[in-house]
């Protein structure tokens, strides 16, 4: 099996990990970049304030949002970009709790996914002062790149795990997790609350 994997990355609007307003995918096969693709997203209803500190962040407005698809009317395009590879994010409890959350806001099924964390692999291969994902980039030799935006992020994430394959001779994501003491781990896909 081969180093194919999704990265995932997502923005949110405020602390709520429902109110998720941008995302970026990038597609990895055979270890390589092919593929990369990012939208805004209107949070859900109640989670769809934007804080300042947040749009400080990430630079997205609430005007950038209007018109934008529904979370719910996105994550047909987001499951279709990331078929039924295993997701990858720098900080994936994060990430994974959005689609967690935004699907219980929105009341929809929540998919399963495998996922792998990026920053736990970083931390078993790299030593240095801080793993955020700007510096773990750069051991990674991926340098330059739009912080806090999600396709940027999430390239920035996939290039990480790229050079760790490298580093530990893995020849999958699941290797590679073995081989740094990391677990791949599942999201429970959750059937939506019934109406009434």
């Amino acid at each position: 099996m081969p180093l194919d994997f999704t990265a995932i990355d997502f923005e949110t609007a405020n602390g709520s990990p429902a109110s998720a307003c941008s995302v970026g995918l990038v597609k990895v096969r055979d270890g390589q970049i092919v593929d990369r693709i990012g939208w805004f997203i209107q949070p859900p209803l109640g989670h769809d304030h934007f804080v300042d500190w947040n749009i400080r962040i990430h630079g997205i407005t609430p005007e950038m949002v209007v018109g934008a698809p529904s979370w719910t009317e996105q994550l047909v395009d987001l499951m279709a970009f990331a078929e039924d590879d295993i997701l990858v994010a720098h900080n994936a409890g994060f990430d994974m709790g959005v689609i967690k959350a935004a699907c219980t806001a929105t009341e929809i099924a929540t998919p399963g996914y495998s996922y792998v964390c990026s920053l736990q692999v970083a931390r078993k291969t790299y030593t240095l002062d801080s793993y955020r994902l700007p510096v773990v980039a750069m051991a990674a030799g991926f340098e330059d790149f739009a912080h806090h935006d999600a396709v940027a992020d999430s390239e920035a994430c996939a290039a990480i795990m790229i050079h760790a394959a490298e580093r530990y001779g893995a020849i999958d994501l699941v290797e590679l997790a073995a081989m740094s003491g990391v677990r791949v781990s599942s999201t429970v896909p959750l059937v939506a609350a019934a109406a009434g």
